[in-house]
């Protein structure tokens, strides 16, 4: 099947060859054209979520959603980068505002066909009843709100458990690493902090809820994903391995948008974010790469006090200074404009004013800087040569901090990216006064990474990893590090072998064994037999030799997750809080270190006191209790242990459309339910909400084989397209939650093999 386009702003013919499995492949006689065809391409796959996706960002929902969206446009206002825009595209090196010129002209390419051709919108717009937008090039830069941001919410969480408990329940809540006291910034008033402070600053960053309830607060995902490269000595063919899968929001359309684009500048295959050029995961036959968040602290809550005459005023320095206002008109559908007021600090936007305790809030966000715009300098980095290319054209990266991996003919490694800004007096740990005694001296220059590495492979899940760095000078990047139990199941796979396949790596990326349920399992192990209640649950547990995987034709996960989260650490909790607070204080201090049941938890500190509660008979008897009970709650609720205690009954992926939010939505929305293995801490990560419906994971998967790159796989769940019309919609969804991946095919003779379909698109009539 082929069709033909005439697409302005082409200078030649393009040819875009897509294969069987829904990927583009996009041959242009020049870098320009290609970014131009990349455009259109993605809004030919994915309008509708490009349409939201530029909306959300800017501020402009209640244009085509109506009055309810005003607040959370307004939100978005706030976080939109508001700098001199030569500054702001110089930051990326050369080309980049170019690049974004090229792509935007192509979405407005195919945005100006649907207007000749209005049956290629897809439903969506008629459900929602508006037409999608243009694009300006700015905009590729000025949204920032769809970053991975979340650390204002760490030191406010922080601030308010150690007033109200102190430092002994803090370190109850969270683990901090590296380890140590924390201090309270002199000057701070912990006493004026309170959780709405930050209901703005959640608003802006918050995904798109079109169900009509109130406007959501829910905190940013965590952060997420997995990569690792093999030396070639460890592998069975000599060449190097390359995997990667970072965890995200599950739903459709899938967030990222493989895509293929050759030229003869380049010849770049991988995914990357649909709005955005480029290629930020993959390979341009010279060099692989991988990303996960290398979680930075870019940002910092400041505290104001108020003038006590006039709240338009806050002291800085020596003297009382101006909020700075700007008022802008807000489109509304249905009614007419509406003006919001965005205010800022010397800092950064306001997110809050509180005139009756004297204070104000303020956010101050690195990723609002020039250079900042998320994942934007991927266009950079994707046109390396070799490894040392790919490094240097890291030092320009801005946001959010990465774990970059890489590979080439020469070697691989790892380079941690991203700015960490110089806090002289403090470590960003909690909320720091806004009266100018706290103040970043710019950023710090060198940053961890290792080359070639001698264990003959390098890995990195979002844990503490700085150490592993040769010859670098520590200086503090955050103390909020992901726990370290998916690296260490990582390594241990790694470690133990020399002859690893691109099968292995997926294999590997398929891991569902979870570390915390073989941890718990070896402290059971010192329970003694005959403890009163725990013997139908520890014969369950320990059935057909049980090694803590989370498969879901297995009823021991679903006992085990219920034990480990709904009865364990309640109790181990409240054994410990008695000697931190007073009897009184205790149920209030369990209720604040119980997390959000529709967030998953670190389960390193209730590890830790279960390990520390097996020493001692009144331990012990308590943890035996806790077993007991859990059983107990299963078999009230399911009956004895049987097919309705499987995993996969408990534990599901729902890959539904936004729209699916809707009163009365499409039956096309709605994903099919899909029983799903692993659990928030097993390597293939598949964090549930207190239903048992995955909210995040990997819903992108690649293995890169170095040097034979048409031996690499890939998978993109549900499909690469958008349109609930298209073949391409969900036809990756069985093969993801099977574990199994596609050909990402590179060389032309392979990509003509699979061809399915064939688009040309052709520069206007001179």
């Amino acid at each position: 099947m082929e069709h033909g386009h005439v697409v302005d702003g082409l200078t030649a013919p393009v040819e875009v060859v897509y294969d069987r499995w829904g990927v583009p492949h996009v041959r242009a006689h020049d870098a320009d054209d290609a970014f131009v065809a990349q455009g259109f391409t993605a809004a030919r796959d994915r309008l509708f979520q490009l349409d939201l996706w530029r909306r959300r960002g800017l501020g402009l929902l209640s244009e085509v959603l109506g009055e309810r969206y005003l607040e959370r446009d307004r939100a978005a206002r706030l976080f939109l980068y508001r700098g001199d825009m030569d500054t702001e595209w110089a930051a990326y090196g050369a080309g980049v505002r170019r690049t974004a010129e090229l792509f935007t002209s192509g979405i407005n390419a195919y945005v100006a066909l649907t207007e000749r051709e209005p049956a290629l919108l897809g439903p969506e717009f008629a459900e929602l009843g508006f037409t999608p937008a243009r694009w300006a090039s700015e905009d590729l830069a000025r949204i920032r709100s769809h970053g991975l941001h979340a650390n204002v919410e760490k030191e406010l969480a922080r601030a308010l458990t150690l007033r109200d408990f102190g430092p002994g329940v803090e370190d109850l809540r969270a683990v901090r690493e590296p380890e140590g006291p924390l201090r309270v910034p002199e000057g701070l008033d912990l006493d004026v902090l309170h959780p709405e402070v930050l209901d703005v600053y959640r608003l802006a960053c918050a995904p798109l809820d079109l169900s009509g309830a109130a406007p959501c607060t829910t905190p940013p995902e965590p952060d997420g994903s997995n990569n690792w490269v093999i030396g070639a000595e460890r592998t069975a063919t000599g060449r190097p391995i390359l995997a990667n899968d970072p965890h995200r929001a599950v739903g459709a359309p899938a967030l990222r948008y493989v895509t293929h684009l050759s030229c003869p500048e380049f010849d770049v295959i991988g995914a990357g974010e649909p709005a955005l050029p480029g290629v930020s995961i993959g390979h341009n036959g010279h060099v692989a790469f991988g990303l996960t968040i290398f979680p930075i602290d870019q940002e910092d809550l400041y505290v104001y006090q108020l003038h006590p005459d006039d709240p338009g005023r806050y002291r800085h320095r020596d003297g009382w200074r101006e909020l700075e206002t700007v008022t802008e008109r807000v489109p509304v559908r249905g009614g007419p404009d509406r003006e919001v007021r965005l205010d800022f600090t010397v800092h950064g936007p306001l997110v809050r004013s509180d005139p009756e305790r004297n204070a104000a809030f303020a956010v101050r966000a690195a990723w609002l800087g020039p250079g900042m715009a998320p994942y934007l300098g991927s266009v950079q980095y994707m046109r390396a040569r070799d490894s040392q290319e790919f490094r240097d054209a890291l030092r320009v990266w801005g946001a959010p901090g990465e774990n970059q991996v890489y590979a080439d003919a020469e070697g691989f490694g790892w380079i941690a990216a991203g700015r960490v800004p110089v806090r002289p007096n403090w470590d960003g740990s909690l909320p720091v006064p806004g009266d100018g005694s706290h103040e970043w001296a710019g950023f710090h220059g060198r940053m961890p990474s290792a080359h070639r590495p001698g264990q003959g492979w390098f890995a990195s899940a979002n844990e503490h990893n700085t150490h592993r760095a040769l010859g670098w000078e520590p200086f503090t990047v955050t103390r909020d590090w992901a726990a370290p139990l998916r690296y260490e199941r990582i390594a241990e796979e790694l470690s133990t072998r020399s002859d690893w396949t691109v099968e292995d790596a997926c294999r590997l990326q398929g891991d569902h064994r979870s570390p915390v349920a073989r941890a718990a399992l070896s402290v059971l192990d010192a329970l003694p037999d005959g403890l009163p209640g725990t013997a139908p649950a520890l014969e369950l547990l320990r059935a057909g030799g049980w090694d803590g995987t989370m498969a879901v034709d297995l009823p021991q996960p679903t006992l085990f997750e219920h034990w480990f989260a709904h009865r364990l650490r309640p109790a181990l909790l409240r054994a410990r809080l008695p000697e931190l607070v007073s009897s009184d204080r205790v149920d209030a201090a369990v209720a604040a270190l119980t997390p959000d049941p529709d967030r998953a938890a670190d389960p390193r500190v209730p590890l830790r006191l279960l390990a520390e509660a097996v020493l001692s008979e009144q331990g012990r008897a308590l943890v035996a209790r806790s077993l007991g009970a859990a059983h107990r709650d299963l078999c009230e609720r399911l009956g004895p242990p049987g097919p309705a205690w499987h995993w996969g009954e408990h534990h599901f992926a729902r890959l539904d459309h936004p729209l699916a939010a809707l009163p009365d939505p499409p039956p096309w929305a709605r994903g099919r339910r899909i029983a799903r293995p692993g659990s928030a801490d097993t390597v293939d990560l598949t964090a549930a909400d207190a239903s048992g419906r995955q909210y995040h994971g990997a819903s992108f998967r690649i293995v890169v084989d170095v040097g034979a790159w048409d031996e690499s796989v890939a998978v993109n769940a549900p499909g690469q397209s958008g349109d609930p019309r298209s073949s391409h919609h969900d036809d990756l969804t069985e093969p993801w939650a099977r574990g199994r991946h596609f050909p990402l095919l590179y060389s032309r003779a392979a990509v003509d093999r699979h061809r399915a379909s064939t688009l040309h698109l052709l520069p206007p009539a001179r």
